[in-house]
């Protein structure tokens, strides 16, 4: 049942690790003080605003993401986290950013084939991202800036039922004490929905897990979304896993057993689960179906 509410929003002072600064190739104090105080709106995606813009077309942006165009590579190490040395079809090895900061376990084993993108943008340190690895029985997506997009686009296009009837979808929404959640879905009678979306990488045996590190980060997600729940919102806690070999999620207790109480415990509050996996190829990823979890 859809609980009627709206938590309380207000604007925190935006906090910046060392590895966003990376990912965001920031060099210097200047640029990261214009991102901390003049950082870019995003604004609410409203659907019914865009079909009565474009009358020609009745279409949202397309559920999936077409990949750019991918280099073949082998994987020689994954090190410091956002780094990846790989050899190339001419035999010349370069250094890659690996947008991932997770321990990634069973998706960064040495030669295993993986597939680049190239950035031309002069401000990169580095050309090359790492977006996928090929394991034994399903290509992995790496890159977690991937499952945020497909999810929004997914909820924008109704291929997730569970959260359909939201037609004003706003992203990275902050809800004080310096956190922020991924989406906030709205209706028109202002009922309010609050979606964070964690990317799933670790399979083992069919059985998807999550996380693969400690989380401090997740844990706090997961006591965000209990109090919003208890403040009258509803609170959905994604798990999008980015490979097609899962037939079951649990938790990773063995990993990181505060998350998985912490999971179990806003699931007691009212904060619901949803998994889906994806297809996945060297063309696309496409949100694919739900999964089964058991807590």
């Amino acid at each position: 049942m859809q609980l009627q509410g709206k938590a309380n929003v207000t604007k925190p002072v935006k906090r910046i690790s060392a590895s966003t600064c990376f990912m965001l190739n920031i060099h210097n104090l200047d640029q990261l003080i214009q991102l901390i105080f003049l950082p870019p709106k995003i604004p609410a995606y409203n659907f019914e605003q865009a079909l009565k813009m474009n009358k020609t077309s009745k279409t949202a942006p397309a559920g999936e993401i077409f990949w750019p165009r991918l280099i073949p590579a082998t994987l020689i190490r994954r090190y410091k986290r956002f780094l990846a040395d790989v050899r190339l079809k001419d035999g010349s090895e370069i250094t890659a950013h690996c947008p991932n900061s997770g321990r990634m376990l069973a998706c960064c084993e040495p030669e295993r084939p993986v597939y680049l993108s190239c950035h031309d943008n002069p401000k990169r340190k580095l050309k090359y991202t790492w977006e996928l690895i090929e394991m034994p029985a399903s290509l992995v997506g790496v890159n977690t800036l991937v499952p945020n997009r497909l999810v929004f686009q997914s909820i924008l296009t109704g291929k997730i039922d569970a959260l359909g009837g939201y037609p004003e979808v706003s992203r990275e929404v902050n809800i004080g004490n310096g956190s922020r959640l991924d989406l906030l879905l709205k209706k028109g009678n202002g009922e309010a929905c609050y979606v964070e979306v964690k990317n799933c990488t670790l399979v083992e045996e069919g059985i998807a897990r999550f996380p693969d590190a400690i989380t401090s980060r997740g844990r706090k997600h997961l006591r965000e979304l209990r109090k919003l729940k208890a403040a009258g919102a509803r609170c959905v806690m994604f798990f999008l896993v980015q490979r097609m070999d899962a037939a079951l999620f649990k938790p990773a207790d063995r990993i990181d057993p505060d998350y998985g109480r912490e999971l179990r415990k806003a699931v007691d509050k009212g904060v619901e689960i949803l998994v889906y996996d994806v297809k996945i190829d060297l063309k696309r990823i496409v949100l694919n179906k739900q999964i089964p979890f058991q807590l």
